[in-house]
């Protein structure tokens, strides 16, 4: 499972937050949402955020295996 734990220590260090990120960069409330909730986002949105935030991706995700992940 992709986890966005870091993504919110991360914005918590820089001047960004989330109204900024809706309203200055046009970031979507449910992309928002979606990190909130570990769902998906495209690759897009994530460099996007990591241009946003001057961050590298895994200031943003981490990987965590889970029992629940799509078998291969």
């Amino acid at each position: 499972m992709i986890d966005y734990s870091p993504f919110w220590e991360t914005l918590k260090k820089s001047n960004e937050s989330t109204y900024t990120l809706i309203n200055k960069h046009h970031i979507s409330s449910s992309t928002i949402d979606k990190l909130r909730k570990n769902k998906p986002l495209n690759t897009t949105t994530l460099n996007d955020l990591c241009r946003i935030l001057n961050c590298d991706i895994q200031d943003i995700c981490k990987y965590i295996p889970s029992d629940t992940d799509q078998s291969l």
